[in-house]
């Protein structure tokens, strides 16, 4: 018994912080206890998306690819954050997907991975890691699990190989998101960044694609690029969560680039790669602008850093002692400098400490 009490005692004096991030696509009930019930603060899991589904609570997903842009997401309460391997172009500067390697990928996971701790994080899997064989597959998916710390795999298109590769992954115990329509990675075969859907043949292949994801196991589908009335079908269709993005209203849940929907780019290349179904809820590239300006300003004025910014203080009583010291070495410039320097320092502190009362 004193040995169950003690047990007792450690495993209370644990505190959250401790643990490690839980997997977000665990149960929230199993046969080890698993996850508590879910709070507004806590992880969004797979079955938290399949209650909104079934509720029919709008899904917001935002793609994200660093740290701070995840810990904003965070803040916000978005429910899922992609990173996605359009950081190939916004965030390398790339013109199209393809270029962005699986180790790339995965730095841009661990650094969501440690920025949000609430959303369910979904990883893309780059062209080129899992086309050729079901193996490749599922060891490019566990790979982003366990050395990206995401929760599930988002894999595009429709062929048949794809949707045995998504089989695959699912089969090994992996959540996997699918994605239709517009399918980035498959440019070389649509000709282009080209809507699909808008014509019968590739509206039916559109619906019929999302259909087989959703038999493979897939829990969510990205509807990209297609005509409102399409994804409306796709989404009554399906049992699973449909996410559009330009896709119209009719989605299950919606998603946008971080760095789309808040205008953080004004430059000719983000404006080639910018879409123009995103909607701009700020312009955040203006205020980053107009900062570097005056911080350039500022630096070749000399008015900045200023007393307020310059708080590493040295002893006003070594003074003598550092300027006699840096004599002793031959350094007579420096010395100079030095003493220069301190008196400018206390004329600067006395003009910033002076009330106006003393004038």
């Amino acid at each position: 018994m004193g040995f169950i009490a003690a047990l007792s005692r450690a495993n209370s004096a644990v505190k959250p912080h401790s643990m490690l991030r839980r997997m977000s696509n665990i149960p929230e009930s199993t046969v080890y206890g698993g996850p508590k019930p879910q709070t507004p603060n806590q992880r969004v899991t797979l079955t938290h998306l399949k209650q909104m589904y079934r509720k029919g609570e709008p899904i917001t997903m935002v793609t994200a690819y660093d740290y701070p842009s995840a810990v904003h997401l965070d803040s916000a309460g978005i429910d899922v954050c992609l990173v996605g391997d359009s950081a190939s172009m916004v965030v390398h500067g790339h013109d199209t997907t393809l270029p962005i390697s699986l180790d790339e990928m995965l730095v841009h996971c661990r650094a969501v991975a440690r920025g949000a701790t609430r959303p369910l994080l979904v990883g893309d899997l780059p062209f080129g890691t899992y086309e050729s064989s079901t193996s490749q597959a599922v060891d490019t998916a566990v790979r982003v699990l366990k050395e990206g710390g995401m929760d599930a795999i988002k894999l595009e298109g429709g062929s048949p190989s794809r949707i045995t590769a998504a089989r695959a992954i699912v089969e090994a115990g992996i959540a996997v998101m699918g994605h239709v329509g517009l399918t980035p990675q498959a440019i070389s075969v649509l000709g282009g960044f080209r809507p699909q859907g808008k014509n019968l043949a590739s509206a039916v292949k559109v619906v019929e694609t999302a259909l087989a994801l959703q038999e493979v196991g897939c829990f969510s589908v990205v509807l990209e690029c297609v005509p409102p009335l399409v994804a409306a079908a796709a989404t009554s269709a399906l049992r699973i969560p449909t996410i559009g993005i330009g896709a119209g209203p009719f989605c299950s849940g919606q998603v946008l680039v971080y760095h789309d929907l808040l205008g953080m780019l004004q430059h000719p290349h983000h404006a080639k790669v910018t879409p123009k179904f995103c909607k701009q809820y700020a312009h955040v590239g203006d205020v980053i602008n107009k900062a570097l300006l005056v911080y350039k300003e500022e630096v070749t004025n000399g008015s900045f850093p200023g007393p307020a910014h310059s708080p590493y203080k040295f002893s006003a009583n070594d003074v003598d002692g550092f300027l006699n010291e840096l004599q002793k070495l031959g350094l007579d410039k420096a010395a100079s400098a030095a003493a220069e320097a301190a008196e400018k320092i206390g004329t600067a502190e006395s003009c910033v400490g002076k009330s106006p009362a003393s004038d």
